[in-house]
């Protein structure tokens, strides 16, 4: 998730002055604008050396680690807000790394491509595989280890023992509650430890 209105929601969603650990945080963007615009502090988590470089240069605290480790060096609720946007579908280990994040922080807020967005149904129904913008990859050369839908979290959050408290879709920087799993290119998630 790159895209600056987007960011600029998803830091809405997080209170003034918060402790957050960002996994996957790229290069730092979100933490930064989360530290200058709402005095939040904390962490990035992050594997790609470039990113790591270019956080740092943004004066955000980043830890390289792949996340597939998990979070152990990190306490119980160590954090208020912990951030996982655009990993889910990177990840092996998707159901623990969700109970890590209930583990370490209050508030988990993920998002992620939603593989149900329209262009995405109607590329799979001519037989392709999609390649959009928010999954700008061929099927042979992504980094994607799955695809999910906004439908399909709710399951997964009641399995990893989590209660969704918003949700939405994102098109274009816009928020989408109508129809997200059909209108919306990324689904966003907020929950707690149920």
């Amino acid at each position: 998730m790159s895209e600056r209105k987007d960011l600029e929601i998803i830091a809405d969603l997080v209170p003034e002055g918060s402790r957050v650990l960002d996994l996957g945080c790229g290069d730092g963007e979100l933490l930064a604008l989360l530290r200058d615009r709402k005095g939040c502090s904390g962490y990035g988590i992050e594997f790609a050396d470039a990113n790591v470089h270019r956080a740092v240069q943004r004066g955000v605290n980043v830890i390289q680690l792949n996340l597939e480790d998990g979070l152990a060096l990190f306490d119980d609720r160590s954090f208020d807000v912990v951030l996982q946007l655009d990993t889910l579908q990177n990840l092996r280990n998707t159901e623990v790394l969700l109970k890590e994040t209930a583990r370490v922080g209050r508030i988990g807020i993920v998002s992620f491509p939603n593989f149900a967005h329209w262009p995405n149904r109607l590329a799979v129904l001519g037989g392709r595989m999609p390649v959009t913008k928010v999954l700008p990859y061929q099927w042979y050369d992504t980094p994607n280890v799955r695809v999910g839908t906004y439908a399909d979290f709710d399951v997964l959050a009641q399995r990893s023992g989590l209660k969704v408290t918003d949700s939405f879709g994102l098109q274009a920087g816009q928020v989408v509650r109508r129809w997200p799993n059909l209108l919306a290119s990324v689904a966003v998630f907020r929950f707690e430890r149920a």
